[in-house]
């Protein structure tokens, strides 16, 4: 019995300390999600307190324009939720208000109406000049907020629904008279909290913080299908502190893009995009996984991407920018991500992109330093990459450190011009252009 008895405590020890060693794992996961914590308000409505009906067929926008001009005059001290129960609840575009959380329950889902010939219009983004599909005015995103603080969308995996076919088709058929909707866009914003939902099949791209800080965007899925044309997963536009973490995503297009306006317009407006982290984001695209670019010219720094898993995508991480851009891209870090069917692991392109206008400048010459790119694997990847810059603004301090891709064909190799910077541990082989700075002391595992 003793025998049994000394057992009995090295087991319970055992697991004591097993459970000690999972808390200090689960303690040392690096998050940046709690900058904007999605924190409880002391009242709570319903959506069918307004008059909503969750049977898909009834049009709920009226109901919705209430509840939140009701949240927004009453001004409850630390805000208000509202509810959206289980149910299909079709709303047209509504806006959003300060200090308050938009709870979409398990069963809930919020159905945008595919009526295209009365959806709002709003004013073309001054970063943009015009409306990046057509000139001119846009559509209003699905759900809207501008100069707002402290706005949390989250739920118990409620889905919102931007029965985006309707509009992929007016796209296709070129019968659209302004620029497509995005699913959710906040402007001149922060404070911002997306999480616990499922968002799929947008007009447009699907959440567009633009002109916003501290923007917390954690555990969301993000659908559309791969033929969707525009699709983004999540762009931050002329941003600063943006964590973006633990979702997957599957679009028509990039993962995720970060942008700062558009040529002459981008870089007048001069509103730049930084803080910007990219963690444990997996998902496929026939686009991107990560993007950065094109639409640059307000300059992107101080960007994180580690941990991410891209497949079945055309490019893994992709730089993007061109002549008439102007701006920079400088202190980007990639680490630790995986690549899996993909077509072109690495882009660094000074030659990417349309432009708004005919009066861009092409002595606005964007400048690309500081990119560190390491921890890298991949298979089945046709291309390893290239790094081609701009001859009159050669891309400098590029660093590639252990990148090691493979199943490229026998004639696969890296393409460069007008780069500068080093390459350690990379396969196949990298191009002479970096592996002639290694004393530079930037580049290291």
């Amino acid at each position: 019995m003793a025998a049994l008895h000394g057992h009995g405590v090295a087991v319970t020890v055992l697991l004591v300390v097993l459970l000690v060693q999972c808390d200090a794992a689960a303690a040392e996961t690096t998050t940046c999600a709690g900058a904007v914590p999605a924190r409880p308000r002391p009242e709570t409505v319903s959506i069918a307190e307004f008059g909503g009906v969750g049977d898909g067929r009834t049009v709920n926008t009226w109901a919705f324009h209430k509840a939140v001009y009701r949240i927004q005059h009453q001004r409850r001290r630390g805000g208000t939720t509202l509810l959206v129960p289980a149910g299909t609840w079709l709303t047209g575009s509504f806006n959003l208000t300060s200090h308050m959380t938009l709870f979409l329950a398990r069963g809930a889902v919020l159905k945008a109406t595919q009526d295209t010939r009365s959806w709002p219009l709003a004013e073309p983004l001054p970063s943009y000049g015009r409306g990046r599909e057509l000139p001119g005015a846009r559509y209003t995103s699905f759900i809207h907020g501008d100069g707002l603080r402290d706005v949390v969308i989250t739920g118990d995996k409620g889905i919102i629904d931007g029965q985006g076919d309707v509009w992929w088709n007016m796209w296709r058929q070129r019968t659209l008279q302004h620029t497509r909707p995005n699913l959710l866009e906040f402007m001149h914003s922060s404070g911002i909290h997306i999480s616990n939902i499922v968002l799929k099949n947008s007009p447009f791209w699907n959440i567009h913080p633009v002109y916003c800080d501290n923007v917390v965007i954690t555990n969301m899925m993000i659908i559309a299908p791969h033929d969707s044309p525009n699709t983004d997963g999540v762009d931050p536009d002329s941003s600063t502190n943006v964590c973006i973490e633990d979702s997957y995503i599957s679009t028509g297009d990039d993962l995720v893009a970060i942008k700062s306006g558009w040529d002459e317009y981008g870089i007048a407006y001069g509103r730049p995009s930084s803080g910007i982290t990219i963690r444990r984001v997996r998902g496929s695209s026939p686009f991107s996984g990560i993007a950065i670019g094109s639409e640059a010219s307000g300059g992107v720094s101080n960007v994180l991407v580690e941990d991410c898993s891209i497949f079945n995508s055309g490019y893994g991480i992709h730089i993007k920018t061109s002549v008439g851009r102007g701006g920079y891209i400088r202190n980007i870090t990639v680490d630790n991500v995986r690549m899996s069917n993909v077509r072109n692991g690495l882009r660094i392109a000074g030659d990417v992109g349309d432009h708004p206008d005919e009066h861009f400048s092409q002595l606005a010459l964007p400048t690309v330093d500081g990119v560190s790119i390491k921890n890298v694997w991949g298979v089945n990847v046709q291309q390893p990459g290239s790094i081609v810059g701009i001859r009159n603004s050669p891309f400098t301090r590029i660093c590639l450190a252990n990148v090691k891709l493979f199943g490229w064909r026998n004639n696969a190799a890296w393409k460069c011009r007008d780069v500068h910077g080093a390459a350690l541990g990379v396969q196949p082989g990298p191009c002479a252009e970096l592996t002639t700075s290694l004393s530079s002391g930037f580049c290291s595992y």
